[in-house]
């Protein structure tokens, strides 16, 4: 069995039929000491696989942040087995300690088992996580990515994608490539770059956007998180087009 497709002791992972370019081949719902973590889409086959999966029953139901890929199931689960959803924002859920995570959400936690993380989509498992502005932090999520770095860890348990076997190269992975879009943007701004076309050329110029529109969007999206962020530190050049930093 590769490394990718073994599980930690104690973890069964049903994935959902919800594939999609922001969800990779699906949502990990996991199976822990008789909880659930992120019941994954309101999809009836997924709910009965969940079920079948819990064997011995569910003791309780626990999300990683508030988005329907990961959560819109868990009403529907929850009326079936009599549980409550648990939204936790820190302290302890069954059997997780629980560590905020903001970024990719306000709301997002780890939840964190032993030496076992539960990184919902703070931490992916191939590719990198998107950080909308508004709603998520590129300040915030660098932050989590440090406060997880900082945990000694075996295993994270990703929202979607295998699971993560060298967790500290992954962080450190994270946050390098982070990093270097960011350097890439101050470099663009200091040769005069003041449009979005022009900052999407020269720092994505290893992607092909315009073949992908999907991924155009996305990584204008980024662009603006780390502007955000650039400009909360007082990073950006005098004059800088205010419309390219509002949400």
């Amino acid at each position: 069995m590769a490394a990718a497709d073994r599980l930690p002791d104690g973890v069964v992972l049903v994935r959902a039929p919800n594939p999609s370019p922001l969800t990779l081949d699906g949502t990990n719902t996991y199976l822990v000491d008789g909880w659930v973590v992120d019941p994954g889409p309101d999809d009836p086959g997924h709910l009965d696989a969940v079920e079948r999966a819990a064997g011995a029953g569910i003791e309780g139901i626990v999300i990683t942040h508030d988005h329907p890929d990961h959560t819109a199931g868990a009403p529907e689960l929850a009326r079936r087995v009599g549980v409550q959803v648990s939204r936790p924002g820190g302290g302890r859920v069954g059997p997780f300690e629980v560590i905020a995570t903001p970024g990719h959400s306000a709301d997002h936690v780890t939840l964190l088992r032993g030496r076992v993380a539960f990184t919902g989509d703070t931490v992916l498992g191939t590719g990198s996580v998107f950080i909308s502005p508004g709603e998520g932090s590129m300040a915030d999520y660098l932050e989590s990515l440090a406060r997880l770095r900082a945990v000694e860890l075996d295993a994270i348990c990703p929202g979607h994608g295998p699971v993560v076997w060298e967790p500290a190269a992954k962080l450190d992975a994270y946050v390098e490539h982070r990093l270097l879009r960011e350097g890439r943007i101050v470099d663009a701004l200091a040769r005069g770059a003041r449009s979005e076309e022009e900052l999407l050329e020269h720092v994505w110029s290893d992607v092909d956007l315009d073949g992908t529109p999907y991924l155009r969007v996305a990584t204008g999206l980024t662009l603006k998180a780390h502007l955000q962020k650039l400009e909360a530190e007082g990073r950006l050049p005098p004059g800088f087009p205010p419309e390219l930093v509002e949400s």
